[in-house]
């Protein structure tokens, strides 16, 4: 399709999501996910592309993957205080090597429930670790055990399995968001009954005392403070020109260094740029930076709805609904033994959720859903637990592939 018409859409769906959310009983969804939900139905229906492929490539797709989602992280990291993100830091970093080791054990999970090379041949280990890896750090590191083990011959089993792993990657997304609200809703309720238990002695207003609970939680949690700003074309220009120049920078810092054969991955080259500018007094003369990062947010997470492809996985026949299940398992079992240690020692259910996503979805999933549930200071260790993922989920996965499947002869 047309790259204009598929613009045309993203936008119209980020906007109608925004309006529903201020204007109808919608808002308890929040505008994040309602964006991936109306897109995969706007996708699925046939008015969009459902994803993109070599074979039929969509350039408005490649585009925001590519640029628009590396400017939002660019954006939204001016907003970064530094020390804010140290007080997460230590803890946030456990939860997400948690989640690498309760992907692991999930992909386990599911190949045992799927029944490993009756479902999926004699590559089912290869498949396994090619999850591990993906369900860690991210695509790269699904391609890399792909491509040593000779998976994209496979043509079926590889293209099944970025259909699936498109579809469970959006089901997550949503679960990452969904769960901190039922989670402060139920402290909420907690909190209502507390008040309204509070003696005729006390000095506390029962009605006053709840309407605070409720307004912390929602302020501080659901994200749905004003993203807005009073900018002039030149706020406009200038956050443009610094979010383009920032990211050419960043791809001329990682061609240089790989012809040197250094690794310097551009996001992490990017990151470093938008943390010296942030604690610069230049930052504070960059206006229009949230609601450009916020809008950019929303078109990669309104991209990331339209991969969600059913039509493809049914069309797979058996093969989709055994990569389903598998799937489907290993983020469930991610998901149990990640929310179930984190509630039970009483981690903030946001700060669990972003690095879950780090796991599953990658770094510009977790900033995406950092900024939608309202927490700027989990913005940049997302990205920096994203950049983990990618650097240890190739070696989960071959470990995967190469020791633990094969040993349990599934």
């Amino acid at each position: 399709m047309d790259s204009l018409y598929v613009f045309g859409i993203l936008s119209l769906v980020v906007a109608s999501s925004e309006w529903l959310v201020r204007r109808t009983v919608l808002k308890h969804i929040g505008s994040a996910l309602l964006v991936i939900l109306l897109t995969a139905v706007v996708a699925n229906v046939g008015l969009m592309p459902t994803g993109s492929t070599p074979e039929r490539p969509v350039p408005a797709y490649d585009f925001v993957f590519g640029i628009v989602a590396p400017l939002s992280v660019f954006w939204l990291l001016l907003r970064v205080n530094l020390r804010a993100v140290l007080k997460a830091g230590p803890q946030l970093l456990s939860v997400f090597l948690l989640g690498s080791l309760a992907t692991f054990l999930g992909v386990v999970a599911g190949m045992l429930v799927v029944g490993g090379s009756s479902a999926f041949g004699d590559g089912y280990a290869a498949l396994g670790g090619m999850f591990v890896g993906t369900y860690t750090g991210g695509s790269v590191n699904f391609n890399a055990v792909a491509l040593h083990y000779g998976v994209m011959s496979d043509g079926v089993l590889f293209g099944g399995a970025v259909v699936v792993d498109n579809i469970v990657t959006t089901f997550w997304i949503a679960v990452t968001l969904i769960v901190p609200r039922l989670v402060y809703r139920r402290q909420m309720r907690v909190a209502n009954q507390s008040s309204s238990g509070v003696g005729a002695g006390a000095k506390v207003d029962p009605a006053s005392n709840a309407a605070g609970e409720r307004g912390q939680v929602r302020e501080a949690i659901l994200g749905i403070e004003e993203d807005t700003e009073s900018v002039h074309p030149i706020d406009i220009a200038v956050t443009l020109a610094a979010g383009l120049l920032a990211l050419a920078v960043s791809e001329w810092v990682e061609a240089i260094a790989a012809g040197a054969g250094v690794v310097a991955p551009s996001i992490l080259v990017l990151t470093t740029i938008a943390l010296i500018v942030a604690h610069t007094p230049a930052a504070k003369h960059i206006r229009g930076a949230r609601t450009l990062g916020m809008f950019a947010v929303y078109v990669f997470l309104a991209v990331i709805g339209a991969y969600c492809d059913i039509g493809a996985m049914v069309n797979l026949g058996q093969l989709g609904w055994s990569l389903l299940v598998f799937t489907g398992v290993a983020v469930l079992v991610h998901g149990a033994i990640v929310y179930g240690l984190a509630g039970l020692f009483r981690v903030d259910p946001v700060l669990t959720s972003v690095a879950s996503q780090a796991n599953v979805g990658g770094a510009t999933s977790a900033l995406a859903l950092a900024r939608s549930l309202g927490r700027d200071d989990l913005v940049l260790p997302a990205v920096l637990l994203g950049s983990l993922g990618l650097a240890i989920g190739t070696y989960l996965g071959f470990l995967a592939s190469g020791v633990v499947l094969p040993a349990l002869g599934l």
